[in-house]
């Protein structure tokens, strides 16, 4: 084959990306080796700590291995497990301080101190004991390679740095936790969004609920999203309930999703898009599905994205470009980043709507998906709100 021919085959713009995304799975991988195994295993609790009793919903098969608890094997039906997280105090906001070996310190580590099966018949018992008076409930779904440890610690640590005030409830589906399974957890995360449906009418159906907060993150927001439409096609509409859908770094497409939204009908949650055009687990995931540009890394500003959102109402676009937290892949700033954390804990899970006025100079800028205002500020968190007709 001739140079030129060569050169116009494989250009090297796309060697250089496969060479940058090689390395990063690399990087992913490594670091997963580098974990320790178990650490679900509870521990004593330790005074001068905090904790997370959460209720833990999964389509996992149960382990043999106590430490383990579920694998990344689809089970039979749903478990759900009542968990309850150590987290110490000396610790910064949004970091997740996992231990080196098996059995952790919860003086300094992320632990378990507490694990009980919990039936199906005590779920309604487990909201009224834990929603409080604000009655609301908090639904977590974990992305894509994330192992049942994994979303159990993320989040506790975000339900605790977002000072949620709400019944914390993880949905995990049935994710391999290996970064070259992205096709098997897909059809893993699609196997279980009836599962997640059910779920949800649980908790709307509870008397003791009142409100129902859900954030998706990456792969798991498609599940979360078809969870919410199916309730909405079978019923007529989303419930009251379910005030706020939250997609943090979203891995759909974004026709998709617009249809997804539409089908949802005018009954819909409020629903709020935490983006960021750096998120390199997102490029890794557009580079294996051979897709084009996912939701969670569009850039709001430009027209071809603000022509997928006009006319949809009730849509908020959070835009994390500038901000660096977290690992290298910048795909957790939602919860790493402080200023995102107070933007969950501080407005969303009270049901409300974020704005620009929410994010304190000089970090505001606000601009219209879907119209043609201009971004008025340049910052390191950026607001649009989605256009009505």
């Amino acid at each position: 084959m001739s140079d030129q021919k060569r050169s116009a085959r494989c250009p090297r713009p796309v060697r250089a990306r496969s060479a940058t995304i090689l390395a990063l799975v690399l990087t992913a991988i490594s670091a997963a080796c580098s974990t320790p195994q178990g650490l679900l295993q509870p521990v004593a609790p330790a005074p001068g700590t905090d904790s997370v009793n959460m209720l833990a919903a999964t389509t996992r098969a149960p382990s043999a291995d106590p430490g383990v608890l579920f694998s990344g094997e689809r089970g039979e039906g749903v478990s759900f497990r009542n968990i309850v997280v150590s987290i110490p105090r000396e610790r910064e906001v949004g970091t997740v301080q996992l231990p080196r070996s098996v059995p952790g310190n919860p003086a300094t580590d992320f632990v378990v101190t507490a694990s009980t099966p919990l039936p199906k018949a005590r779920i309604a018992d487990w909201f009224r004991s834990t929603s409080g008076r604000s009655k609301r409930v908090f639904v977590f779904v974990h992305g894509f390679n994330t192992p049942f440890d994994r979303a159990v610690f993320r989040f506790a640590q975000l339900a605790h740095d977002a000072d949620a005030r709400a019944a914390p409830v993880l949905f995990s589906w049935p994710s391999r936790g290996y970064l070259l399974d992205y096709s098997r957890d897909f059809d893993n995360a699609s196997y279980s969004r009836s599962d997640l449906a059910d779920l949800l009418s649980m908790a709307v159906a509870a008397p003791s609920v009142r409100e129902i907060v859900i954030l998706a993150h990456s792969m798991g927001s498609w599940p979360a999203v078809e969870a919410v439409r199916q309730i909405a096609l079978k019923d007529g509409g989303v419930p009251s309930k379910i005030s706020n859908l939250i997609l943090a770094s979203p891995d759909l497409d974004t026709g998709v999703f617009r249809r997804q939204v539409e089908e949802m009908g005018s009954k819909r949650p409020q629903i709020t898009l935490f983006t960021a055009q750096h998120d390199r687990a997102l490029q890794v995931s557009r580079f294996i599905a051979r897709g084009a540009t996912r939701l969670g890394g569009i850039d709001p500003t430009r027209e071809e994205y603000r022509s997928q959102f006009a006319g949809l109402s009730g849509i908020t676009v959070i835009d994390l470009s500038a901000i660096n937290a977290g690992d290298r892949f910048n795909h957790d700033l939602f919860a790493a980043s402080p200023d995102a954390v107070r933007l969950i804990g501080g407005r969303l899970l009270q049901g409300q709507v974020i704005t620009d006025s929410d994010v304190p100079a000089p970090l505001a800028a606000a601009g219209v998906i879907g119209s043609a205002a201009s971004l008025l500020v340049t910052a390191p968190i950026r607001v649009f709100d989605a256009a009505t007709p």
